[in-house]
């Protein structure tokens, strides 16, 4: 079973490669310890860190990030330059480099998912840097658009001078200039008004009034008879 460290170790290298924009492999036998700090330090501005790995772990690496191409060249003492940034530039270092050092070899790498050898990243540092690349393309735009500009301001002005020499040929051959006719004011079409009929109904308003007949309701007085009063007994004899 791999050791956690070796493990964690694989992985970081498997990162690297695939978040580089370009990988270069080179061979550092023979190189010192302040040569190396050169080297670092010159890679630094294009972007680059170059580290040391143990090969055994790099191959393992190079496998899982499907960069089998690598495999072959992770062979004695190899420094990996991990590229974020501009490949041009970071080719131009270890180009400047190697010219300092001989024993300095560059083997190849990726760029981007293609392979590379080390005679295409020579080529690589023969080109324009990206800045000037840009100001050679601005510069080549510049020079038609110039010409565009001076072209389209003196349309205007050739036609000014055109009609001008016209008009004086036409005066200097005896041509009487026409006269410009007075506009003529149109007058405004009246418009009879309309007569509109208008027919208002008067209204009526009947009210009847009801009258009103009471009825005399008479009351006859009822009559009481008065009650009769018990026959008084005559005595007896005696």
């Amino acid at each position: 079973m791999a050791r956690p460290e070796k493990v964690a170790t694989v992985a970081e290298i498997r990162d690297r490669i695939e978040e580089s924009d370009a990988t270069v492999l080179t061979e550092y036998r023979g190189l010192t310890v302040s040569q190396l700090a050169n080297l670092r330090a010159a890679l630094r501005p294009a972007g680059t860190d170059l580290k040391i790995y143990k090969n055994t772990l790099a191959r393992r690496a190079a496998n899982e990030a499907g960069v089998e191409d690598l495999v072959p060249m992770l062979q004695g003492p190899t420094a990996i330059a991990f590229i974020k940034g501009d490949a041009v530039l970071a080719a131009k270092a270890l180009r400047d480099f190697a010219k300092t050092a001989e024993s300095f070899v560059v083997k190849g790498g990726m760029l981007g998912s293609r392979f590379i050898s080390a005679a295409e990243v020579s080529e690589l540092a023969e080109v324009a840097p990206r800045e000037e690349l840009l100001a050679r393309i601005a510069g080549a735009f510049q020079g038609p658009l110039v010409k565009a500009a001076g072209l389209f301001q003196a349309i205007p002005r050739n036609l000014a001078y055109g009609v001008k020499a016209l008009i004086e040929q036409r005066v200097a051959n005896g041509e009487a200039l026409p006269e410009e006719a007075p506009a003529e004011a149109s007058a405004p079409e009246e418009t009879s008004p309309e007569a509109v009929e208008v027919e208002a109904a008067p209204e009526t308003a009947a009210t009847e009034a009801a009258p009103e007949t009471a009825e005399a309701v008479a009351e006859e007085p009822s009559a009481v008879e008065p009650e009769a009063t018990p026959e008084e007994s005559a005595p007896a004899a005696e």
